[in-house]
């Protein structure tokens, strides 16, 4: 097979920067990004990245960057609706054990930086302002063509666009569309100078159960100067008008509702932990809304001299904290593939699907039964979980059930074992 020696990326994102980054260190590929926006992205809140993408990323050379950015927050800590403390995990206590890293939060416009900075280092160009509108093969190269006018030609495509991604609209599976999951996120981030004293103190993801949804809150940086919260729950899908209207409409009605709505399930507790929370929501000046979609499985990633990875292939509830970890495996295994003995490209991308399914379903599904704990319950279901949660938390950590790592070996998980 005739070797690869350029690849074009489209989406500067984690995955497609994470991408070219790699194969440019283990491939000695050249890479080319091309990005929709005029800018790197300021829009998104925190990332979560666990055991198996932090790994990784101390492979590629950037997790010290990250840790000096990000929160180390693995410890979970549940809090019932009055304020009382039901328990507390650590989600990392087995995998950190197994891998040497723990969980990070991280703010999404930190994340580009490093990876960006990184690119920048390493000589990537990567391009902004860039619309994807045709994509060609010809002669075992592909070509690509923006809206601006001008093209690139390379041996590959890669298709990094998240999970609205043009490339797969275009030309590897134009008739898959996103699902959405049933849940929604109303999220921001806050300068802990605006809060209350308590929240400076927060060293661990606090996470309170209401009848209509879930409560999170965490810090996202290494000072612990900034929070990361969100209100995550079943909302319908909009009913009326075009989808797109629909969904703005409803953003910003759960947005301009969301201080009224959460203080309304609150009600009249009157605890510390409860009274820190309704300050919080009340000191929040900018919120935004986030409906959750996921791709269905089954879908063809790829076709010809192309291939979708992270979100554009896979995009799941970010219920598991997996969306960059997904990412980077596929980064790392793609990589790999590449230097393996095939005759042709089919064969490489069939490899790769293969293994990469079976994993990426696998999270699908813990993302999918992280996401029942937000949907809508009666008072009385609310105390059964609220009950059901502190005593297998009290049982977990009387047992000493850590020690047998349940519920982490995905995050323990080596995608550089993986054997061909």
């Amino acid at each position: 097979m005739k070797s690869i020696q350029k690849v074009i990326i489209i989406g500067g994102g984690p995955a497609g920067v994470a991408a070219a980054l790699h194969l440019k260190q283990k491939n000695q590929i050249s890479c080319a990004v091309y990005e929709v926006r005029s800018e790197p992205t300021t829009l998104g809140g925190a990332i979560g990245i666990p055991s198996n993408g932090l790994r990784l990323l101390q492979r590629m050379g950037l997790s010290d960057s990250m840790m000096a950015k990000g929160s180390e927050t693995s410890m979970l800590n549940f809090h019932s609706l009055k304020g009382d403390n039901m328990g507390h995990l650590d989600m990392a206590s087995w995998s950190r054990q197994q891998t040497g890293f723990g969980y990070l939060r991280i703010r999404r416009t930190d994340l580009m930086d490093v990876f960006l900075g990184a690119a920048n280092k390493a000589e990537i160009p990567v391009y902004f302002n860039k619309r994807l509108t045709k994509i060609e093969e010809k002669n075992d190269q592909v070509t690509v063509f923006f809206s601006d006018g001008t093209s690139d030609t390379g041996d590959f495509l890669l298709g990094c666009d998240g999970i609205h991604s043009a490339v797969r609209k275009l030309y590897v599976d134009p008739d898959c569309t996103p699902q959405y999951s049933g849940i929604s996120n109303v999220f921001s981030l806050v300068p802990t100078s605006k809060l209350p004293p308590a929240a400076s103190s927060l060293d661990a993801l606090h996470a309170t159960l209401t009848s209509d949804g879930m409560f999170g809150i965490s810090p996202t940086t290494t000072a612990r100067d900034m929070v990361y919260w969100f209100f995550s729950r079943e909302i319908a899908i909009p009913t009326t008008g075009d989808t797109r209207d629909g969904w703005e409409q409803r953003g910003k009605d759960e947005v301009d509702n969301m201080k009224s709505t959460f203080l309304d399930l609150l009600g009249d507790a009157n605890s510390e932990w409860v009274n820190s929370l309704k300050e919080v929501v009340r000191k929040t000046d900018v919120m935004k809304f986030y409906p959750i979609f996921k791709i269905p499985t089954g879908r063809p990633w790829s076709k010809g001299r192309c291939l979708i990875i992270g979100d554009a292939a896979h995009a799941m509830p970010p219920h598991a904290s997996q969306g960059v970890s997904m990412a980077l495996e596929d980064v790392f295994l793609f990589s790999k593939v590449l230097t393996q003995d095939y005759k042709d490209l089919g064969e490489i991308l069939q490899a790769y699907e293969y293994k990469r399914k079976t994993r990426t379903e696998q999270m699908l599904k813990t993302a999918e039964r992280n996401g029942d704990i937000r949907k809508k319950k009666t008072s009385l279901r609310l105390r059964v979980n609220e009950l059901a949660i502190s005593s297998g938390l009290w049982v977990f950590e009387k047992v000493g059930l850590d020690k047998f790592g349940i519920g982490q070996g995905p995050l323990a998980y080596d995608i550089e074992e993986e054997q061909f």
